[in-house]
This record gives structure tokens, C-alpha cells and sequence, in this order.
């Protein structure tokens, strides 16, 4: 007998433990609540399990806002802007260059990325000229491993200039 075939006789065995409750919330209740959030770098963390009210960001399929007691969930993260709205109404803005942000019971939110920066950090000037300079490679200025890096970063640029508008 195969693996998946022992593991849907236990789901039929024993239902209930498996599954657990669903739980229905409505939006006064989420907006009470606080969500712990860990934002983390491999030289920094920003975020240490601090309480903030609601979190935007870019994942892979779509936009999503995180609020307390959010359904649990693991999403890959695109380039893009990440939004934190703190308990003190503050709202923070950061650039990550993709990562994975998970959504734990408890309302425990962790986002792990390679690289980001406060969104204040960044030129637009500066960004444009890096955009042109990575074109220039991309149409046929490099080795073919010089392209592809170009490509990846033209992506990156592409969506942190969206983002400065």
C-alpha cells in the first residue's frame, strides 16, 4: 500500500484529527486584535515579533493584507513594497527583493527575504539610471550569463520604480 493511500484511510479513520474547527470572524474582531510581526534579513532583523495592526505585501499570487487572525498560509513574495501599519497608526514602507512571508495561528506573521530597504532609501534618479544601464545589457551587451542577471535585475528595478511613483 502506497503512502497516500495509508494517509486518506487515517483522514477516514479519524477526521477529527486532522481537521481543525472552522472559525468565522468578523471585522471589528480583526481590528482589535494585533498581529505579531518578524521581519527578517540574513544581516537584520526589523521586525522582532513586534505588535503591528496590519501588513500589505506583494506576494505571487496578488497583493495581500495580513490582519490579526488571518487564515494560516505560506506565500512566496514578488519584488515589491511591503507595508506595515503600526499600533501607533505610523505607516512604514519597505522594498524587498522577493522572500516568503508565513501566516502562523496566533496571528504570527513572519516575512524572510534576501534583501530590503526602507522605502526613503531609495533615488528614483538613480534607479532610472540603473534601469537604462541593465536594458543596455539585456539587448545584447553581454555574455549570456551577464544578460540573465540583467534580466533579474530589471526586474527588481522595474518593480521598485513602480512603487516610487
Amino acid at each position: 500500500m502506497n503512502s497516500l493511500r495509508i494517509a486518506r484511510a487515517a483522514l477516514r479513520v479519524r477526521p477529527t484529527a486532522v481537521r481543525a474547527p472552522l472559525q468565522r470572524r468578523g471585522y471589528a474582531e480583526a481590528v482589535a486584535d494585533k498581529i505579531k510581526l518578524s521581519l527578517s534579513l540574513p544581516h537584520q532583523a526589523i521586525y522582532k515579533s513586534q505588535d503591528v495592526v496590519q501588513v500589505n505585501m506583494a506576494a505571487v499570487s496578488g497583493e495581500m493584507g495580513v490582519l490579526a487572525n488571518h487564515v494560516p498560509s505560506i506565500e512566496q513574495l514578488k519584488p515589491g513594497l511591503v507595508e506595515v501599519i503600526e499600533e501607533s497608526g505610523s505607516n512604514k514602507q519597505y522594498f524587498l527583493s522577493g522572500g516568503f512571508a508565513v501566516v502562523q495561528p496566533g496571528s504570527k506573521l513572519s516575512i524572510n527575504a534576501v534583501e530590503g530597504y526602507a522605502l526613503e532609501d531609495f533615488s528614483a534618479e538613480a534607479v532610472r539610471a540603473q534601469i537604462a544601464e541593465a536594458q543596455k545589457i539585456v539587448s545584447g551587451g553581454g555574455s549570456q550569463q551577464d544578460i540573465a542577471e540583467a534580466q533579474v535585475e530589471l526586474e527588481v528595478l522595474e518593480s521598485l520604480q513602480a512603487v516610487l511613483k
